[in-house]
């Protein structure tokens, strides 16, 4: 029996793919704690900063429900009804608070993966029941990193709220000599501070998770090498995606050609259809080189960049489709048209000094080979 290959390694950061995969399957890096600490933190603030004015007010209303009026003390359902009043009036209250919790535990739990909603991560799956998946979860180091922040914790919180209860000791005793209403009052006042101060040790336990959450996540998302082939593998394999590469590669082939249009020394066209540019060096044994050729629409850009950069053009029209159908970009010509080529270089050449006299150099017009002939369409006259 052949022995069980080792599983492979998750050595290769995940691909844009592999994370846009996770997101859909729930998988996004989030940190209970961050969300926790900025839950308790801002909602906690808030208590500190209107805990004396939201106390005052319960008191108010708690007290107004011990209020009857004459007429409505045989009433049957008076308590029922007194009730619902001040269950009503402390939930009216409250409201502001309730939601600026919900504000800061949406925006806390996606400050690190987003907001993210995916049907399969709440969809049931057997792996969460199986046991031995949950034995690995108990004891892994996941589960060792929960335990340590969770006795880390409780440790800051009882060492912080023993410290403001000792604090505090004298005013706790004062307590009893007030009046109900100010008494109301400053207790709201040292619990929110106690609180507030309780709550931001939290932002320690959360400065530790969240970059342990983005590594784990990351750790998570890695792929092994034969994951990264297979997954190229299938991308390249998409129609629409080997069309977008082609039509990316024809427009940077069509780039770098229309850039060496203007080292041309010379385009022979066809005003309708073609234009072929063609450069040469006099001193090499090498016969021309075709550096850029295009049909249509694409010859008339090679013919407005030979304008632009002034490029001699001939328009020679046998001698452009003989080009164009015989001869690659960045290939020499056909050693049949060295001749009929030879002549328009010539031409060309000759310019310049015919200028300086005031003549004017009459255009070639170079016979063409019969098995070199071409019409519109490629087809041999």
């Amino acid at each position: 029996m052949a022995e069980d290959t080792p599983e492979e390694e998750k050595t290769e950061e995940p691909t844009a793919r592999r994370l846009e995969k996770g997101r859909e399957d729930g998988e996004v890096p989030r940190s209970q704690e961050l969300t926790v600490a900025a839950v308790m933190i801002s909602s906690m603030s808030a208590l500190y900063l209107m805990g004396g004015w939201l106390i005052g007010n319960l008191a108010d209303i708690f007290a107004s429900g011990f209020i009857i009026e004459r007429r409505e003390i045989y009433s049957e359902n008076l308590g029922m009804v007194q009730f619902a009043d001040i269950g009503t009036e402390s939930f009216l209250l409250i409201i502001p608070l309730f939601i600026l919790t919900l504000v800061v535990a949406i925006l806390a739990s996606s400050a690190m993966g987003g907001l993210n909603f995916a049907w399969k991560a709440i969809t049931p799956k057997g792996s969460k029941i199986n046991p031995l998946n949950g034995f690995k979860r108990m004891f892994g180091l996941k589960a060792l990193v929960e335990l340590t922040k969770s006795i880390l914790k409780f440790f800051l919180v009882a060492s912080v709220l023993a410290y403001f209860v000792y604090d505090f000791a004298d005013e706790l005793v004062a307590l009893s000599s007030m009046a109900i209403e100010p008494a109301l009052i400053a207790a709201g006042q040292m619990i929110g501070l106690t609180t507030l101060v309780v709550t931001a040790t939290l932002v320690l336990i959360a400065a530790i998770d969240v970059p342990f959450q983005a590594f784990e996540f990351n750790k998570r998302m890695r792929m092994t090498k034969q994951e990264v082939k297979d997954e190229y593998k299938d991308i390249e394999g998409r129609p629409e995606v080997k069309a977008q590469i082609r039509r990316k590669q024809r427009e940077m082939a069509e780039q770098r050609m229309m850039e060496q249009v203007k080292e041309a020394d010379v385009v022979v066209t066809n005003p309708e259809h073609f234009s072929v540019a063609l450069i040469y060096d006099p001193e090499s044994d090498g016969a021309p080189v075709v550096i850029a050729k295009g049909l249509d629409h694409l010859a008339l850009r090679i013919r407005n960049e030979a304008k632009e950069h002034g490029v001699v053009q001939v328009e020679i029209a046998p001698l452009a489709r003989a080009l164009y159908f015989t001869t690659d970009i960045d290939s020499t010509i056909p050693e049949e048209l060295y001749y009929a080529v030879a002549q328009v270089i010539a031409y060309v050449f000759s310019l310049a000094s015919v200028r300086r006299d005031g003549q004017t150099a009459g255009k070639p017009d170079p016979e063409i080979p019969p098995n070199f002939r071409f019409d519109a369409e490629g087809n041999p006259e």
